[in-house]
């Protein structure tokens, strides 16, 4: 069984950086998934943020480009989250997302079959 534990959130300032990570298990490698991140804030919709397959490809919502890195070390089944000159609107409980087959439609909630349990993250003005 597919098991995803995210870790690294907490409170910031607006402009800090807070890097997430997501630890994968129950695979021998997860080189060959389809990893994301989304986040969901209060009274919203979840949302797509940022997702990576085969470590060379990565995407990511226009409202986090140029702020936010998705990476995956395949030598620890980590995926991570560098997020950086953060903003209030920031603020959000983040998911880490894995499927072993990557659909292509990356940004959908649908494409990807294992869930983590979310961490907190709080961006202060």
């Amino acid at each position: 069984q597919v098991q995803l534990v995210e870790s690294g959130g907490g409170l910031v300032q607006a402009g800090g950086s807070l890097r997430l990570s997501c630890a994968a298990s129950g695979r021998r490698t997860f080189s060959s998934y389809a990893m994301g991140w989304f986040r969901q804030a209060p009274g919203k919709e979840r949302e797509f943020v940022a997702a990576t397959w085969s470590t060379s490809s990565t995407y990511y919502a226009d409202s986090v480009k140029g702020r936010f890195t998705i990476s995956l070390d395949n030598a620890k089944n980590t995926v991570y989250l560098q997020m950086n000159s953060l903003k209030p609107e920031d603020t959000a409980v983040y998911y880490c997302a894995a499927d072993p087959v990557w659909r292509g439609n990356y940004a959908s909630r649908s494409s990807y079959r294992y869930w983590g349990q979310g961490t907190q993250v709080t961006v202060s003005s």
